[in-house]
This record gives structure tokens, C-alpha cells and sequence, in this order.
């Protein structure tokens, strides 16, 4: 079940996700499905946590050793992640809970330690901030490398054309590290 909506969201979008095809295609009774996750819900957070996960091992495995040449790998590695698997990353984001049931708690914490990679480069290179405001600005950039990302790849009105992201989204963390106070020069050269 599991695997069948996976390929499904993958493939379509996860509004085209509905239990009785899953059931269908899994070669049993919608009861079945609901069995096994509770409802439909957590079918849907099953295949979330593991789009998470993968995620999160693409970032994991960017080298550490050079801060400005991590925050620039984490961006690269997420955008290849995000074009390789767009439709279940976008449902990551999309999926409303049903009855406006709370988000669970782990996959939050997921999110949120994936979106942290970003904050330990991010101290290297701001060792005198406050610990609060890396946080912050770390969180500030994984959103806007993020919104980069998702607004170019469904191209819509004001988004970076789909050939010029990688590019843009380098400039992006150049200027962004510029303005931190971190010389354009030294930030790709990767001295700080």
C-alpha cells in the first residue's frame, strides 16, 4: 500500500491520491487500508516521513568540511532532490490533516531537523551572533532556498525560470552570506 501511493503521489500529485484506487491496486477492501494506517491520513504520513527521510539523507550527506561550500551543497542537494521527487516533496507541504487534526509531532521534529542543517554551517561562520538569531537566519534561508526552489519548478509567474535555478539559487546564497557580513570573495572561496 505503501509502495502504491508512493508511485501515485510520485507520479500524479498527491490530489490525485484517493484510499479506494490504493485498495484497488493493493488488491484489497478499502477497510484494509484503513486497518493498517488508522485512515486515510496516515497512509499519506507514512509516505511523508519516508520523503523526509530521504530528504534529509541527501542533506546529511553534503561534506561538512567548509561552511559557505556546505550551505551551497545543502541548496544544490535540495534542489536535486526537489526536481528528482517534486510531486512528494509538494506533498509534504500541501497535506492538510483531516478535521483540522494537528500535524503530528515526529514528522514536524523531521522537517525541522532537516531545515537545521542549515544552522551549524551558519554558526561557523557567525561565531560572535546571538545563538538565537543563526537560528533564525538559518531557518530564514532553508525557507527562501525553499520557496527558490518550489516557485521555479512550477514555474509560476514570479519564478526563476527552471534552466536558471541552480545558478540563481548560488547567487542566492552568495548575496545572502554577503549580507550577513561575510565577503563575496572569501564566501567562494570558502575562507572565512
Amino acid at each position: 500500500m505503501i509502495e502504491i501511493a508512493r508511485g501515485s503521489i510520485a507520479a500524479n500529485g498527491l490530489r490525485s491520491l484517493k484510499v479506494r484506487d490504493v485498495a484497488e491496486a493493493a488488491d484489497c477492501s478499502i477497510g484494509s487500508v484503513y486497518n493498517e494506517f488508522g485512515d486515510f491520513d496516515g497512509l499519506i504520513l507514512t509516505v511523508n516521513r519516508e520523503t523526509v527521510r530521504a530528504l534529509t539523507a541527501r542533506l546529511v550527506a553534503v561534506p561538512a568540511d567548509d561552511p559557505v561550500r556546505q550551505l551551497h551543497g545543502l541548496a544544490e542537494s535540495y534542489l536535486t532532490f526537489a526536481t528528482d521527487h517534486a510531486n512528494l516533496l509538494r506533498s509534504l507541504f500541501e497535506h492538510r490533516m483531516e478535521g483540522d487534526r494537528p500535524f503530528p509531532e515526529d514528522i514536524l521534529l523531521m522537517v525541522m531537523q532537516a531545515f537545521a542543517l542549515m544552522h551549524e554551517p551558519l554558526v561557523r561562520l557567525l561565531p560572535d551572533r546571538d545563538p538565537e538569531e543563526v537560528a533564525l537566519l538559518a531557518r530564514m534561508m532553508f525557507s527562501a532556498v525553499h520557496g527558490i526552489i518550489s516557485l521555479g519548478l512550477e514555474e509560476r509567474m514570479v519564478a526563476v525560470p527552471p534552466e536558471k535555478l541552480r545558478q540563481q539559487l548560488a547567487q542566492f546564497v552568495d548575496t545572502h552570506l554577503a549580507g550577513l557580513g561575510i565577503p563575496l570573495g572569501k564566501a567562494r572561496d570558502g575562507e572565512v
